[in-house]
């Protein structure tokens, strides 16, 4: 069964939208607030596709995650206890407790550190409210980790081209189903 082709093509296809940027940056921003899927699954076709503009991809997408961050930021400072009932409901609460120790033990650190994590930087933002960390030091320190970590993945898809494209649309099917394999496995280990 081949869909993961199907989906690539749809991606590549939407990265060269004309209103791209604006959804780029819309994930950026609703996903440092709520939304599931990180803002890398288009800013990577987007740079590849067109790699002369992947710089100013990357800017958007970090400029925008740091207001999405912002409301995050102001979600856990004002509304501790409405966001603990949907930390839980979204299975979010191990990745909530580990943020809060990390930002006891490290501090503003811990935001800079959230931009490269595998937790989701919404726990990162909404902690950084709860814990109220100052406003200023987070928002500075959201947008320098952002930025570095969405220069670093434009830069690479960018430097990888539509050769690299090219590439990797002969290969993924093979790749999509390993990662699918390996995201079951891992299920029935962590089990």
């Amino acid at each position: 069964m081949k869909i993961f082709g199907a989906m690539y093509d749809k991606t590549m296809a939407w990265s060269k939208h004309r209103y791209a940027t604006f959804f780029l940056a819309l994930t950026s921003f609703i996903e440092a607030i709520f939304f599931p899927i990180p803002p890398d699954v288009m800013l990577i076709p987007m740079s590849m596709s067109r790699p002369q503009q992947a710089l100013k991809f990357a800017f958007y997408t970090a400029i925008a995650s740091v207001l999405g961050g912002i409301i995050g930021y102001g979600l856990g400072y004002y509304a501790v206890d409405f966001v603990q009932h949907y930390v839980q409901q979204f299975g979010y609460q191990h990745h909530w407790n580990t943020a809060i120790a990390w930002f006891e033990k490290w501090g503003i650190l811990v935001v800079f550190v959230a931009g490269f994590s595998p937790i989701p930087y919404k726990v990162f933002t909404i902690c950084a409210g709860v814990m109220q960390m100052a406003f200023f030091p987070f928002v500075l320190t959201a947008f320098v980790s952002r930025a570095a970590r969405f220069v670093l993945v434009a830069k690479l898809a960018a430097w990888g081209g539509e050769k690299f494209a090219d590439k990797l649309r002969r290969s993924i099917e093979v790749i999509g189903w390993s990662v699918v394999v390996m995201a079951i496995v891992a299920y029935l280990i962590l089990r």
